[in-house]
């Protein structure tokens, strides 16, 4: 019985801290998105980003929630959507939705990925262009297939354009930061009942053979999967610890970073991505397979770049 309490213990105190902790970041997001969009600031981002929201086949008010997205977090991005008086197919939520899956929390993870030695630059390139590239294949797949047009169920749909002052405006905007604190609790609880159950387990060793195609360490992989389940935080911290104590090589902490800088948190943000009505098949299936297969080219490229430098230095 103690232990049943502990649990339960732990699991409201990783609840409040995990709230605590994204809305720290979003609140201010919220009053500086609301200030930006009264002088004007969205609608001049939009016009910047427009080009590349309309190659996705995406309105060109989405621009603010990559913008915000890449920022922040994917919280707070779908914060900025749910804001947004346009109606998405479920087309164009799950481009969008692949779109933010791959960039999002640039500075955080960014950092994270620098610790572990890979270069900030190299991350941004990876991720920005990975995750326009990822959801331009999508965007020709629906055009070409015309697959997924209906409309969109957005679960935290909201008409904020209603709102008479800021007094209704501020009541709406807690009724989102409520929805999203139970959001975060039912994801925490499924956290810990796939531990419960193993499945977090099963699905690792399903992944560790696909790994293998990187060319990296039985040990490498494994923590790959680690980061791939649970999040970059956890496998990039984990590299970290295990590069710097020389238990990985070069090679295999870039580009297991990499790897979790395209694909990491399965659980966790597919869930939430799944909450704007995205297909799952595209932003879980075709998202590892594609972050799989991008990192085996850029791992041929890395190996085939080390093996020049050292022909050339041993001349």
């Amino acid at each position: 019985m103690n232990r049943v309490f502990a649990e339960v213990q732990q699991l409201c105190k990783d609840i409040v801290s995990t709230t605590l902790t994204l809305f720290k970041v979003m609140i201010p997001m919220i009053i500086l998105v609301e200030i930006a969009d009264k002088l004007g600031g969205v609608e001049l981002l939009s016009e910047l980003l427009e080009p590349l929201m309309s190659v996705l086949g995406l309105p060109s008010s989405m621009a603010l929630v990559w913008a915000t997205t890449m920022l922040t977090n994917l919280y707070a991005g779908m914060l900025v959507l749910v804001n947004t008086d346009v109606a998405l197919s479920v087309a164009q939520v799950t481009v969008l939705g692949s779109l933010l899956l791959v960039c999002h929390g640039l500075p955080i993870e960014g950092m994270i990925s620098k610790r572990a030695g890979v270069p900030m630059w190299t991350t941004l390139a990876v991720r920005i262009g990975g995750g326009l590239l990822f959801a331009w294949l999508q965007a020709i797949y629906y055009a070409h297939t015309e697959q997924s047009q209906e409309l969109a169920q957005i679960l935290w749909s909201n008409d904020t354009a209603g709102y008479a002052n800021y007094y209704e405006w501020t009541l709406g905007q807690i009724e989102n930061l409520f929805a999203i604190f139970c959001v975060i609790s039912a994801l925490i609880v499924m956290l810990r009942l796939l531990k419960l159950f193993r499945i977090e387990h099963l699905m690792s060793l399903l992944m560790v053979p696909f790994l293998k195609v990187l060319r990296v360490s039985r040990e490498a992989a494994n923590l790959a999967v680690i980061g791939i389940t649970l999040g970059l935080s956890y496998g990039g911290g984990l590299i970290i610890n295990e590069s710097q104590k020389g238990r990985l090589t070069k090679h295999d902490a870039v580009i297991t970073v990499l790897l979790l800088n395209l694909v990491h948190s399965v659980f966790e943000d597919t869930a939430l991505i799944m909450l704007l009505g995205a297909d799952l098949n595209m932003i879980l299936w075709a998202r590892i397979v594609f972050s799989i297969v991008t990192m085996t080219v850029i791992s041929q490229v890395y190996l085939t770049v080390v093996t020049q430098k050292s022909a050339t230095a041993s001349q």
